[in-house]
């Protein structure tokens, strides 16, 4: 069968979610062609080749950009049987089915793909069967330089991507993976794992980001193939994702990240406020947060907290507590402007739609917006919502955003202004050049 796998949106990364289908594919016989629209433009005739379509959804961006192609897709190539994939796809069914999209693959997509090609009818919508993965095949995408890059000390480094595990065994209400998963996690062999950074390596990559929801949900499978990786690669650099929780718990085993390349760890920290990390069943609290900060500083390795700031539970002095506690633990340098803005995100099958607190405050159910529109009951705080998302999406670098962040809040009676700013002891730290996370 003639095979189209798309990308709408995946962080800047290689997409993980074509090149490992499209292995399973291919082994199985099948013409697999891949489209990465993040980097690729639009092709009319692999679209008119394609008997069947599947488009990869990870996030909430790439589900809404899908959108729009799913319907050029199907008045190109009405005969082609199109299928949504991935994380957001189970999320997403009802206003899926009504864009035309015949079948849905939720979990572990691969067999579900494999299955829809060989003429399969009735696959389930969820998936979380326990898989022998196949070596990704990526042959077919874009090149790595096409991709984000590792941006340290002002120099620019050629990364790749992969996965050693999906899922998650963690049930925080805001989190997306929550409603597909419910607290399972698969991963894939390490033989694998290996195998795909080789790869990548030898098309160029000097950095390898780990995309798990949580690289220490194994944390014994997790280091078993950086310590293999380091063995092999010792010039490899890499980047993983981890809960404060799994940091705090598993504080002995940061050196083995540090010494086996790591150089810096993302951690979806949220809030620094106890009530709102509790109300998201974080698993964590504001101490937590902190004894981390000081634990990698103390490692020289570097953390980059991700933030949900603006919650209905947010006031301005909140917020501003947010942004002087990043001042004071030396983390400024540490956080993309986008993340001091970042608005909660409501979608279809949220756990978060379980407390009265949220019922009170949603609209209706946006559908081509993909989320539930919420007011905060103090208007004053959607405007500094507002005014903050406005100044983190503007030019500058990250202790310039954040000066101007910091000056909408301060009462400037004797507090840090933003010119105060390059006092400040400066941390030059490694990020990658995308940095969105929804």
């Amino acid at each position: 069968m003639r095979i189209l796998l798309v990308s709408t949106y995946d962080l800047g990364h290689q997409p993980f979610g074509l090149a490992s289908p499209a292995a399973w594919l291919t082994a199985r016989g099948h013409d697999v062609a891949c489209s990465d629209l993040c980097i690729e433009a639009f092709d009319p005739e692999v679209v008119r080749w394609a008997g069947l379509i599947a488009f990869y959804l990870p996030m909430h961006t790439a589900t809404r950009l899908a959108a729009q192609v799913i319907e050029k897709v199907r008045r190109l190539n009405p005969d082609a049987h199109i299928c949504c994939y991935g994380l957001y796809a189970p999320l997403n069914e009802s206003y899926l089915r009504g864009l035309g999209v015949e079948t849905i693959l939720g979990g572990e997509f691969e067999p579900g793909l494999a299955a829809l090609a060989g003429g399969r009818q009735n696959i389930p919508l969820i998936s979380l069967e326990r898989l022998q993965f196949e070596v990704p095949l990526r042959s077919s995408l874009p090149p790595l330089q096409k991709y984000a890059a590792l941006r340290i000390a002002g120099e620019a480094k050629r990364a790749g991507y992969t996965e050693a595990s999906r899922g998650c065994k963690h049930l925080c209400r805001h989190c997306p993976v929550v409603p597909v998963y419910r607290g399972n996690f698969r991963v894939v062999q390490p033989e694998i794992v290996l195998a795909d950074i080789r790869q990548q390596v030898a098309a160029g990559a000097e950095h390898i980001t780990f995309g798990d929801p949580d690289f220490f949900n194994g944390p014994t499978h997790a280091l078993r193939i950086v310590a293999r990786l380091h063995r092999e690669f010792p010039g490899l650099t890499y980047d993983a994702t981890i809960k404060i929780e799994h940091l705090l718990k598993h504080r002995d085993l940061l050196p083995h990240l540090r010494d086996t390349g790591c150089l810096f760890v993302t951690s979806a920290a949220e809030s620094v406020d106890d009530a709102v990390l509790a109300k998201l069943d974080k698993g964590h609290t504001r101490a937590d947060f902190i004894a981390v900060a000081g634990e990698f500083r103390t490692l020289g390795l570097a953390l980059a907290p991700t933030f949900i700031p603006f919650t209905p539970w947010t006031t301005r002095e909140s917020y501003r507590e947010l942004l002087a506690l990043l001042m004071d633990l030396d983390l400024i340098d540490h956080v993309a402007p986008i993340q001091l803005a970042l608005r909660l995100l409501v979608p279809s099958g949220s756990r978060l739609l379980e407390l009265g607190e949220i019922q009170a405050v949603l609209g209706d159910y946006d559908e081509p917006a993909l989320l539930y529109r919420w007011r905060h009951p103090d208007a004053a705080v959607d405007a500094l919502a507002s005014e903050a998302l406005r100044i983190a999406s503007s030019r500058g670098s990250r202790r310039e955003i954040f000066g101007y962040l910091w000056n909408l809040v301060s009462d400037r009676s004797g507090g840090r202004i933003y010119e105060d700013f390059d006092l400040l002891p400066r941390t030059v730290i490694p990020y990658m050049d995308e940095p969105w996370f929804c």
